[in-house]
């Protein structure tokens, strides 16, 4: 495979990972909590786009008219039965403890749910397209990853919209920077939490699709992501939309390019060694902000 084509299929999961880290942004931003389901959330919404296309028969694409409203509801409703009692418990501290220890619960909850419902068996969605290649002049890009990079570049578009122009995402940005003050505007912040995790959960399931025609599913797939995540999200800067790709990208075209030259383990090593030199540089992150939202 050519420079090119390496570039390209890291760009493809770069962009991945970057969607993946938008919702655990988007949570992090306006709940100031920490989100360790985040994985397990990605992991579910992948089991269940996987279920259904054996199920139906259809393409994991049209699937995700089904898996996000259902994703967001599982959210959602996450949120308000199980999250929400903590904050309340805790409204007078800013950045709860307790939430970051119920959603590592909940993470091992839903690992072992799936494991006991689905087994540990490694399941892939075998589509027409999975074994495809894409030849763009001289770059070569595998059809399933190359589907993945626009829909995850459209879906980041589509939700920076949302977020700045929509009166929801006005709720939600409000709700980030001050949720006092947004309350004394007239703002229910206790169902923009609600709101804001849904969202978070719902772009999981974008990812799942995406993911599922060349990548193996099994119960502990979101481990897998959720490291890359939180790496995305510092790098890219807290609250950032395009930081938040732009860090999956990175990360994707360091992992795609260095394993073309190392070992896997220094691949991950210069990872790391990537990050923390940004953050020495830059604390804030490439697009992040001294201030909130």
């Amino acid at each position: 495979m050519g420079f090119l084509s390496v570039v390209a299929n890291g760009l493809s999961m770069g962009a991945i990972y970057g969607l993946i880290a938008l919702g655990l942004t988007l949570i992090f931003g306006i709940m100031k909590i920490i989100n360790f389901a985040q994985g397990a959330l990605l992991m579910v919404s992948m089991m269940i786009s996987y279920w259904l296309w054996v199920a139906t028969g259809l393409s994991p694409y049209i699937l995700v008219l089904i898996v996000a409203p259902l994703m967001f509801l599982m959210g959602y409703f996450s949120e308000r039965f199980l999250i929400k009692p903590v904050i309340d418990a805790q409204k007078d501290v800013r950045e709860p403890v307790s939430v970051l220890l119920l959603t590592a619960a909940f993470a091992i909850v839903l690992e072992n749910l799936c494991l006991m419902l689905f087994g540990a068996d490694y399941v892939m969605a075998q589509t027409s397209f999975s074994s495809q290649t894409l030849a763009l002049g001289s770059v070569t890009v595998s059809a399933a990853r190359f589907y993945g990079l626009i829909i995850a570049l459209v879906v980041a578009f589509l939700f920076y919209m949302f977020l700045q122009y929509s009166q929801t995402g006005r709720n939600l940005r409000a709700t980030g920077q001050d949720r006092n003050a947004a309350a004394l505007m007239g703002i229910d912040v206790t169902k923009t939490y609600a709101i804001a995790f849904g969202i978070g959960t719902a772009l999981l399931a974008v990812a799942a699709v995406a993911l599922i025609p060349f990548y193996y599913v099994h119960p502990s797939v979101g481990a897998v992501f959720m490291t890359k995540a939180f790496i995305v999200v510092v790098l890219g800067g807290l609250g950032s939309v395009p930081g938040a790709i732009l860090g999956g990208i990175i990360i994707g075209l360091i992992e795609s390019v260095a394993a073309q030259y190392m070992t896997a383990t220094l691949t991950a090593m210069l990872v790391y060694l990537v990050f923390l030199v940004v953050l020495f540089i830059k604390p804030t992150g490439i697009f992040g902000s001294p201030y909130e939202w």
